[in-house]
């Protein structure tokens, strides 16, 4: 493991502010990324399924995720393959209403730079959620706008809604995504995997 992945891994910056969530957990980083991988999957944060596991989309989140890659788990978990960089490598927890916090700044303050330069030009990169749409594309505007105009940015970039089972009702609501984004990004995903 190189020195900046174990850097991440042993971070401890946001120790304090998880002891004061709902879940009082302790950070646990999850470093999932390696330099000269085809695809990169840009996330939010861990949730609490993958904070146990250790491993990225450990949870019917990464069910549905795959299933729009059109990719197993041996693919997505193979590190040579898939990179999986979230906004923040730690859980960030729940409020007092059990709604999951957003992911802190400092983790994109302190990590992402270093870590984008680690992975140099990376062929794919899937933005999956608003928090990542916003720090790799800019975006201003709301998910459904920036999955919207996904051509603006294809075949190297894809913007994604968050693959959450609270995002059904989205899926339904916009058919175009399933009928005319995915079959797109299926096939680039194998294009840059077989290159």
């Amino acid at each position: 493991m190189n020195a900046l992945r174990q850097e991440i891994r042993a971070c401890r910056l946001c120790a304090d502010r998880f002891a004061q969530t709902e879940t009082a957990h302790e950070p646990r980083p999850v470093v999932w990324f390696r330099p000269g991988t085809p695809i990169l999957v840009a996330g939010q944060a861990p949730g609490a399924r993958v904070h146990e596991s250790g491993r990225p989309f450990t949870d019917p989140s990464g069910d549905r995720l795959r299933h729009w890659l059109g990719i197993g788990e041996a693919v997505f978990y193979d590190r040579d393959r898939v990179s999986i960089v979230p906004m923040a490598f730690c859980f960030p927890g729940y409020d007092a209403r059990n709604a999951d916090l957003p992911p802190p700044a400092i983790c994109r303050k302190t990590w992402h730079d270093r870590v984008m330069q680690d992975l140099g030009r990376v062929p794919l990169t899937v933005l999956v959620g608003g928090h990542a749409h916003k720090f790799h594309l800019g975006a201003r505007g709301s998910v459904t706008d920036t999955v919207r105009n996904w051509r603006d940015h294809a075949p190297r970039v894809f913007a994604l809604p968050h693959p959450s089972w609270r995002n059904t009702a989205w899926l339904k609501k916009n058919p175009w995504f399933e009928a005319e984004l995915l079959p797109v990004l299926r096939t680039r995903v194998q294009e840059v995997l077989n290159d």
